[in-house]
């Protein structure tokens, strides 16, 4: 998640959270628990390993470390670990290069399902914060992406899915157009592509039971959404109401796994932070799947974000819910 000063308002639901946000916050559409036809379409997804998981995140976080923009080099080979690994899926791999200050970066992209056509984009960034092994963020997402990949593998959807790791989101480059996800999305609008959604999957493995475990960036929050930080995110604008009720309804739908949904104006900050943005800025529909990152995890940005603290049994049944998702968004008009 690329951005390093404190969030505030990354999340309001009720007339508490509009009371305490004021002007900012009027607008706001709660979803919080998505409505029951949300999650009507059957799905039964493919069991998703927590020790493949594990076994990404930790080589993301251990072998190919710095993975910040100084360290293009690492950036290189995690490039390389995500081709490889893609390919071995089934996917069609191709690489979006660019440069920034006469240094060589590159976004990693695989197709899956027809070649032309309409298409579902799901993103995570591999690069990570100055200083920190990134294991929640972002390895964590790009473990997700992986997982995705063997699953469409082996059953290829009918419409177009691109499955996109992400460079350069971290500062300095967050927000600007050297941003990785900019540069894609950028590219499509240009190519005049149709993109039916995208889903940004940002910061996906911590989590705690423990009691006020979950902040907030207004106290009063708590009233309305759980102390614990046991629970995942699908967090979107008022405009992509009805995507953010699609795939919370799709997560929502996995058995064991809490959730919490928001869609709201933009300039609610907090809405905006991560790659899912990108597509805002180009028109497209997107939302972003989190556990929230700092709001939850005190290790956000440090160098203690590291593989052991993620709990990847969850972290599977995230992956789960995020298939049923791709189900009910590739799936043909009834």
């Amino acid at each position: 998640m690329g951005e390093r000063r404190m969030k505030k308002g990354w999340i309001a639901g009720g007339s508490l959270a509009v009371l305490c946000l004021g002007g900012l916050a009027a607008g706001v559409l709660e979803t919080g628990r998505a409505p029951a036809t949300a999650s009507a379409r059957a799905c039964t997804p493919v069991p998703v390993a927590p020790e493949r998981l594990k076994e990404h995140v930790r080589q993301l976080s251990e072998t190919f470390v710095p993975r910040d923009h100084a360290h293009p080099e690492n950036l290189e080979r995690t490039a390389v670990y995500l081709t490889e690994a893609l390919t071995r899926a089934g996917g069609h791999v191709r690489s979006e290069p660019y440069t920034v200050a006469g240094r060589p970066y590159r976004n990693v992209i695989a197709r899956f399902g027809p070649e032309e056509g309409e298409r579902l984009v799901i993103g995570a960034h591999y690069d990570a914060a100055e200083g920190a092994p990134g294991a929640d963020d972002n390895a964590s997402g790009v473990a997700g992406l992986l997982e995705l990949a063997t699953w469409l593998g082996a059953h290829p959807p009918a419409l177009r899915v691109d499955l996109v790791g992400f460079t350069l989101e971290e500062p300095p480059h967050f927000r600007e157009p050297t941003q990785g996800s900019k540069v894609h999305a950028r590219g499509l609008r240009e190519r005049g592509e149709r993109v039916r959604a995208m889903i940004s999957l940002e910061s996906l493995g911590y989590f705690s039971d423990a009691p006020d475990s979950q902040e907030y960036p207004v106290a009063a929050l708590k009233w309305r959404y759980p102390r614990e930080g046991h629970f995942i995110a699908v967090v979107g604008r008022a405009d992509d109401e009805a995507l953010v009720s699609t795939v919370h309804g799709a997560l929502r739908a996995e058995p064991g796994l809490a959730t919490e949904a928001l869609a709201a104006p933009r300039g609610l900050t907090g809405v905006d932070f991560s790659d899912h943005a990108s597509f805002w800025d180009e028109g497209y529909p997107a939302v972003m799947v989190t556990d929230t990152a700092l709001f939850r995890n005190p290790h956000y940005h440090t160098g203690q974000d590291t593989w052991e603290r993620l709990d990847y049994a969850r972290m599977a049944r995230v992956v789960q819910g995020v298939q049923c998702a791709v189900e009910a968004l590739t799936a043909p008009a009834p």
